[in-house]
């Protein structure tokens, strides 16, 4: 398959790679903003499978991608009261200062490395989403002090039911912290951060699962891709029909959120994340 995808690349006209970036990009922004995780999660390792691009520049646009999605859905997820601004700030400020670190880390590795624990790393995450529980409307009793300081609270209405619900977040402290390990990853791989938003917003903050999945949009690590810029590994040819086919795609999954249910997206994601984390593994480790 790999000979065959050289092969390809070799014959094609120029403009047919951008393209399929685009179209590929498109359909991942539909499903990335449902299913919670963001667009660089899906981009890095399913670009990296298949197409013929050195990882550098992949994990480089892929952070871009990240922050398109994020700003092609926003509009459409506070609207509707699906994304909180206090509850993404403090989140998204600890992530993007700690992706520099991930991402200085990234580009001093090797290639085959980086691919490795690349297509490791998206398996793990496979597995942390297929098990872990999540809380429609998680039970919290009072909120933490800094969750008060900072307004982590508010209402949001569902979309199915046409029902108000009220939310508060709690356990402010370790969700924090839990985010800094988030940024690195984030900086390293160029995933963005979805993948571990949701279930840190969920499932430690108290978040309703819906809030924070579009609250998850905004938490992005711009930072780290600066330092990708000043390495010389953002490139027009790959990051900017990816960026427009996810803002685009990103659109529309955003009013996709609101009617869908978060469970069956998610489930069609894991099963892209498992194909192309064993493909990332297979290609790091000359398998496949």
């Amino acid at each position: 398959m790999i000979a065959a995808i050289h092969a390809a690349s070799a014959t094609a006209p120029w403009w047919a790679w951008p393209l399929a970036l685009f179209i590929v990009c498109f359909f991942l922004g539909i499903v990335a903003v449902p299913a919670g995780v963001g667009g660089g999660v899906l981009f890095v390792p399913i670009v990296a499978a298949f197409f013929p691009f050195h990882l550098d520049f992949i994990r480089g646009a892929g952070l871009l991608v990240a922050l398109s999605g994020a700003l092609a859905a926003g509009p459409r997820l506070l609207d509707k009261g699906l994304a909180n601004l206090r509850l993404a700030i403090a989140p998204a400020l600890i992530a993007s200062a700690s992706s520099i670190v991930g991402a200085l880390l990234g580009l001093a590795l090797p290639e085959s490395v980086v691919q490795v624990a690349l297509g490791a790393t998206i398996l793990a995450i496979m597995g942390i989403m297929a098990g872990a529980r999540k809380s429609e409307f998680p039970n919290v009793p009072s909120q933490d002090a800094i969750s008060r300081i900072l307004g982590l609270h508010g209402i949001f209405v569902d979309g199915n039911t046409g029902q108000r619900h009220e939310w508060r977040a709690h356990r402010t402290p370790l969700g924090l912290v839990l985010f800094v390990g988030i940024g690195i990853v984030a900086g390293m791989f160029g995933l963005g951060a979805g993948w571990a938003n949701v279930p840190a917003l969920n499932l430690v903050m108290g978040v309703p699962l819906k809030v924070a999945v579009g609250t998850s949009s905004f938490v992005i690590s711009p930072a780290a891709a600066l330092v990708y810029l000043n390495k010389g590994a953002l490139l027009p040819m790959i990051a900017a029909p990816s960026v427009a086919g996810m803002m685009l795609g990103s659109t529309i999954g955003a009013h996709v959120l609101n009617v869908v249910s978060a469970t069956a997206v998610r489930r069609l994601v894991m099963a892209l994340m498992l194909f192309a984390g064993l493909r990332t593994l297979g290609k790091g480790l000359g398998w496949w």
